[in-house]
Order: structure tokens, then sequence, then C-alpha cells
């Protein structure tokens, strides 16, 4: 995040006749276009951006429905011939994407769900990992205790199926994938220079009204979905008046900086990544000179 993906992904789906599609799982969402950092008209480069802008807060949204979705615009993309650049920082997005994992129906048991999800209040998350490592140590060391709804649907697929997460996710990745991908991962040597963009975009985002859009969404009865998203949740105790503005900022900043390294740890065990190291730079041209070379040698292999 504050990488520089998007303007990198626009430059190049420009010089190779591309078309950008957003693997971000909160730019999905319509209403959201500050505290996501969706691409402005003037940052696109007039070059069309798929999967945006298209679901109402407070929609369900799987990421079985956005491999779906992405699958079926990318073939679109491809039949205009015309590149597909897929551009975003959601890793699980990108990751079942391009490994071509398989979705299958599974049946939820919401009773069972409510009861996890009481037990993680009374108890504490720790608790509903400590039973998931005693099952499922692959998924227990995989999954974060703060992603709450991914622990509780862990256990849920084993008490449901009798068959483990770790194992649900081994099989739906035996079919072959059939794109060839060249994968590009933004990083930075000196991670301060990181930490300094983020806290400047999130001062930009200040500028351009996210206080007014998060106002606006969290009124609304489907303000849960802005509650998952960075940039939002942390301005809700300021509108409790218990926090001052300046805090908030702190706050937004310092978790987008939190984020950040949870997506560094992500893409470190991507074995297809390239990774460009945006300070080893000094002009943003040599940077896309770089990308370009890579990728005008993976498309022409």
């Amino acid at each position: 995040t504050a990488s520089g993906k998007t303007r990198l992904a626009a430059e190049l789906a420009l010089r190779h006749n591309g078309e950008v599609v957003s693997a971000d799982s909160m730019q999905i969402y319509h209403g959201m276009e500050i505290g996501t950092a969706k691409p402005t008209p003037e940052e696109t480069l007039g070059v069309p951006h798929h999967l945006m802008g298209f679901v109402e807060p407070g929609k369900s949204f799987s990421v079985a429905d956005y491999v779906a979705l992405a699958k079926k615009t990318i073939k679109e993309i491809h039949g205009r011939g015309k590149l597909p650049v897929l551009a975003g920082g959601t890793g699980l997005y990108i990751r079942s994407l391009i490994t071509n994992t398989q979705f299958t129906q599974i049946d939820n048991d919401p009773a069972l769900r409510a009861r996890l999800q009481e037990r993680a209040e009374q108890e504490g998350a720790e608790s509903l990992l400590q039973e998931l490592a005693g099952f499922d140590p692959e998924s227990a060391q995989r999954i974060e205790p703060r992603n709450l709804p991914r622990l509780i649907r862990a256990i849920e697929l084993y008490r449901v199926t009798g068959v483990t997460m770790t194992e649900h996710l081994r099989r739906s990745r035996l079919a072959p994938s059939p794109y060839h991908s060249c994968f590009f991962c933004l990083g930075f040597r000196d991670r301060e220079k990181l930490y300094e963009r983020i806290n400047l975009r999130v001062d930009e985002m200040f500028e351009r009204g996210l206080v007014e859009e998060a106002k606006q969404l969290l009124d609304m009865p489907s303000g849960a979905t802005a509650m998952q998203a960075i940039g939002y949740k942390e301005l809700l105790p300021y509108f409790r008046g218990e926090i001052t503005l300046p805090q908030a900022k702190e706050t937004i900043q310092r978790e987008t900086r939190r984020y950040a390294k949870r997506q560094l740890t992500w893409f470190r065990r991507e074995e297809q990544a390239r990774w460009l190291y945006v300070d080893e730079y000094p002009q943003w041209q040599e940077l896309f000179a770089a990308a370009d070379e890579i990728m005008g040698r993976e498309l022409h292999e």
C-alpha cells in the first residue's frame, strides 16, 4: 500500500495496450473512494479500470465471487486483443485467481458460527485459535487471531465437513492455472520511506474529504462494511467525541503501516513474485523502465 502500484499498473497497461483489473477487496465497494485510495480519472491515464465501485456497502462479497468475476473480466479483455493487468494489494484475491483455486459450495452452520462468535467475545480469539490448532495446525499458524471471520470459518469447515481448511485448500489448487503471469511486487529497502509515504497519503485523504466520506458511510444502515476498512473504523471514536481528529489521523496512519507490514509478509511467500524496490530508483521513470523491460521479456517468451 502507498508504494505506487496504481500508477505503475496504469502506465504498463498504457504501454502494452492493456486494461486494469482491480484486486482490492475494499475498492469493490461504491462510495468508498477516498479511504480506499480508489484511482481518480487522472490517475487511470485513460486506461479502463474494472471491478471498482460496483458493490453496495453492506452486501457480502467473497473471494470466490471475486475470482469468478475477475476470470470473466480477464477473458473479455483478452478477447478484445488487450492485455489484462491485475493491480491491488489483496493477496488472497491475487493468489486465488492466478493459482486457479477452485471453490466448492459448502453448507454453512449459522448456529455454530454464532456460538463461536459469542465464545470469541467472552474468551478471546486465542481460545478459538487453540481449538483450531488441535485439528488443523497449518491453518492455525496461517490465520491471524485478529482475522476472526476466517478463524471461525476454519473451525466451521471442519465441524461441517470433517475436512480441515488446509486440506480444502490443497484440493482446490489441483487444477492447473490457465494464466501465464508476470508478477511484480513493490517494496522499499528503507521501510521508513514507505512509512513516510503512508503518512503523507493519509494527510492527503483528510484534505480530500475522508472525514465527510466516513461519516456518510458509517451513518448508513449498511455501514458495517466500512467498519472493516482502515481509514473508516478509526474515525468512529472521533465521531463519538472520544478522541480528537489528530488522534484519529495518527491511528489511521499507524494501522496503515501495520497493514503494509502484513502485506509484505504475505507477498514474501509468493515464489513467482519479482521484487522492485522503489527507493532504489531515483526517478519514477527508471522504476517503470525496469518493470517494462521485465514485462516485455515475459510477454515474448
